[in-house]
């Protein structure tokens, strides 16, 4: 199928994305923990996919088996507890550092392919993942002698570690056949906020419902906005657009992440981590874009 690249298309994506990179500065201001945020995030963003089904009459064209239905559910409480760790990270480290030590996602991807899916690790892909992983060691001040601040290095092992959990998501993803984009994702989001809700009941965790009315409005936000909208907008805009091209506009949400991070948040970036953000960001848009040639 022949996919042109419309306006509307477009403009929905790039949307999508800067939403997505907004998520870290609005987390700073939500006095809630990780947990109970990734619980919000999952239920209001599931809801809202819910509500919009219903409005625009989209209905399942056939049932699911129920191992299929099982396996959604898996990858969202996955979905569930990357969100924790990534919103957890940000407290640890700046949103630059903890975007960018979660964009090795795709190296990771890159690296467990070929025993997933058996796919060959072309040397343009091998030489991509190696410089991913150099300008990880940079960010981290692995090279370069710089001096962590204080939990640093915890913030880079959460937001790395949100990494690996969502490379697991999107392999398993691939593996599991079936269901429409938004039916999957509707699964997932509700999963992702019911996995954590043991772990709520248990530590108390639902204290963050005593936030002030700003913190509640933020709350909402992050689950409307930055999940439910974000979802639909993302999904909608694949119909006129080619594959490459959404591959391409990927990298806005890490890009507008950065400058968010150092214009909102005072969280200028060194010149080794700018070095290690171009590698990073840029060794993972020239392995997506460059696939097809390998094949």
């Amino acid at each position: 199928m022949n996919f042109s690249n419309d306006r509307r298309s477009m403009g929905m994506l790039i949307a999508s994305m800067l939403i997505w990179g907004t998520i870290g500065l609005f987390r700073r201001f939500i006095p809630v923990s990780s947990a109970f945020l990734a619980f919000a995030r999952g239920i209001l963003g599931g809801l809202f996919l819910l509500i919009f089904l219903r409005l625009n009459r989209k209905r399942v064209s056939q049932p699911l088996p129920k191992r299929v239905w099982m396996g959604f559910a898996l990858i969202g409480a996955l979905i569930g507890f990357n969100w924790m760790l990534l919103f957890e990270a940000y407290n640890h480290t700046t949103v630059a550092i903890a975007t960018l030590c979660y964009y090795m996602q795709p190296t990771i991807v890159l690296l467990l392919s070929p025993i997933f899916f058996k796919e060959r690790l072309t040397a343009r892909k091998a030489l991509c993942a190696a410089f991913s992983i150099l300008g990880m060691l940079l960010i981290s001040g692995v090279i370069g002698g710089q001096d962590a601040q204080s939990g640093e290095p915890l913030g880079i092992l959460l937001g790395l570690s949100a990494a690996a959990l969502y490379a697991a998501v999107v392999i398993m993803n691939k593996k599991i056949p079936g269901g429409d984009a938004y039916q999957r994702t509707t699964v997932q989001l509700f999963s992702a906020g019911m996995v954590m809700l043991p772990y709520l009941l248990l530590t108390d965790g639902f204290r963050g419902l005593m936030m002030d009315l700003p913190g509640f409005l933020l709350l909402l936000v992050v689950g409307i906005l930055h999940t439910g909208i974000a979802y639909v907008l993302y999904f909608a805009s694949m119909r006129g657009l080619r594959v490459q091209t959404i591959a391409m506009c990927s990298y806005i949400d890490p890009v507008s992440a950065l400058l968010i991070s150092a214009l909102f948040l005072g969280e200028p970036l060194s010149l080794l981590h700018i070095i290690g953000a171009i590698l990073i960001i840029g060794s993972a848009l020239i392995s997506q874009l460059g696939e097809n040639h390998d094949r």
